[in-house]
């Protein structure tokens, strides 16, 4: 295949994995939608519902890993397929069960569990085959439309799923989360995810053990990717404090409705979906630890600007838009970090290595969630809100100052601090 074929390639897997992931997701958050309201519909607990929660989060955290290990050692385009055909099957039998023995509550745990391991099979391998299916000027772009599409399904599915929840049982959402990974197998079926693969065609396949210790090693050896590791995991770990809090604050402090709460959180959503597209149609950033890192700072002091509601006396109009322009903010700086340090891993990070890195990345992160959550819903019961968002604040942006200290960011972008250092000793040298 020559250069120009490979173009012409590389554009349609840009427009078909968006397309592909957009209509997954919507299935997928239309779904969620439905359960969580049938969930509460039919037990009134919280806890049952957090509990479903847990099912969407744990299970991944867990066999990320694992998944990392099969995208690196066996064919990607195979996995995904099976992932998603995976993905069908559980709903496929859920509806069958729901159809002659009646819905449960216990049935969606489980369905919701092996839904979550298909997830996690399907989207460390799709990360892992982002830089293989596009050229490397376009990586940003990719990266880009797939968040963009994430974005766009957040703020649609729940709208679509409210929609459908006044007319239709819970037959028709897992119906239509079955014809949108229906349309996404297609697709994905149509898809080289060898394109501009760099890897041999003989490759030795490792045993899962050895395989995962390797993947440890090779994060071990090199000093950046094993702190943007870190990073996220105490990033993911203190903001829980507005994933916990945030609901907290707006729906129990200053009793926003339900209604205004779900545009609050939308906002969000369309803050990602602004800073996509921004993404998208700029050139690639081309320091990226050091503009992720002044996002996190910004990301951070917000976080703080978050309590002012608490110790003002704003009416309850100023209160939503308050918050409707915090939220978007939180998207849009949560952007400026995610995306630049994405691009980079993809770049940086070895081919025959990339699935068990961004497994093992995923493993970190998520795991540290529910921890997060359980320690901040202790601490919003007993501390006030007005400390505990200052103080995180502060642990956050000390964080920050700490592990990605400009030794590491000159390690990391070596060309333009050596190139820096050099501007500035030309106006020494001529006096």
């Amino acid at each position: 295949m020559n250069e120009a074929e490979k173009l012409k390639k590389a554009t349609y897997h840009l427009w078909t994995f968006t397309a592909s992931k957009m209509i997954a997701m919507l299935g997928a958050h239309v779904m969620a939608f439905g359960f969580s309201l049938y969930i509460l519909a039919m037990t009134g607990s919280a806890m049952s519902f957090a509990t479903n929660m847990i099912c969407s989060v744990l299970p991944r955290a867990l066999v990320a890993p694992i998944a990392g290990y099969v995208a690196d050692n066996y064919s990607k385009k195979r996995t995904i397929l099976l992932a998603q055909a995976g993905t069908i099957v559980t709903v496929g039998g859920l509806l069958l069960y729901t159809e002659t023995v009646g819905m449960s509550v216990y049935a969606i745990y489980i369905a919701t569990v092996f839904n979550t391991i298909c997830s996690a099979f399907s989207g460390v391998t799709f990360s892992s085959a982002i830089a293989t299916l596009v050229n490397p000027e376009r990586l940003q772009r990719a990266m880009s439309f797939n968040q963009m599409s994430m974005s766009v399904a957040a703020i649609g599915g729940p709208v679509i799923g409210g929609m459908m929840y006044g007319f239709f049982n819970i037959d028709v959402f897992l119906m239509v989360n079955m014809v949108a990974y229906a349309i996404a197998f297609c697709l994905e079926a149509t898809m080289d995810f060898n394109l501009y693969s760099t890897r041999g065609k003989d490759v030795k396949k490792e045993k899962v053990w050895e395989s995962l210790k390797g993947g440890f090693h090779y994060i071990k050896q090199r000093k950046v990717i094993k702190t943007i590791m870190w990073v996220a995991l105490w990033i993911n770990l203190f903001f829980s404090a507005i994933s916990v809090g945030g609901t907290f604050i707006i729906i129990e402090l200053l009793k926003v409705e339900s209604t205004h709460f779900g545009f609050i959180q939308a906002s969000g959503a369309a803050g990602m979906l602004g800073a996509s597209v921004y993404f998208a149609s700029r050139s690639e950033v081309k320091v990226p630890l050091r503009f992720s890192k002044i996002s996190l700072l910004l990301l951070s002091g917000s976080v703080a600007l978050a309590v002012i509601p608490l110790v003002t006396d704003f009416s309850y109009l100023a209160v939503v838009i308050f918050y409707l322009i915090i939220y978007f903010i939180f998207a849009i700086f949560e952007m400026g970090i995610n995306m630049p340090i994405g691009v980079y891993m993809q770049k940086i990070i070895s081919e025959e290595y990339r699935g068990r890195v961004l497994g093992l990345l995923e493993t970190m992160a998520m795991s540290m969630m529910p921890i997060g959550m359980v320690i901040y819903g202790i601490l919003y019961d007993t501390v006030p809100a007005t400390i505990i968002l200052p103080v995180t604040s502060v642990i956050i942006i000390s964080i920050s100052l700490v592990m990605l200290r400009p030794s590491i960011l000159r390690e990391a972008h070596p060309e333009y601090y050596d190139q820096k250092a050099i501007a500035e000793s030309i106006p020494n040298s001529t006096t």
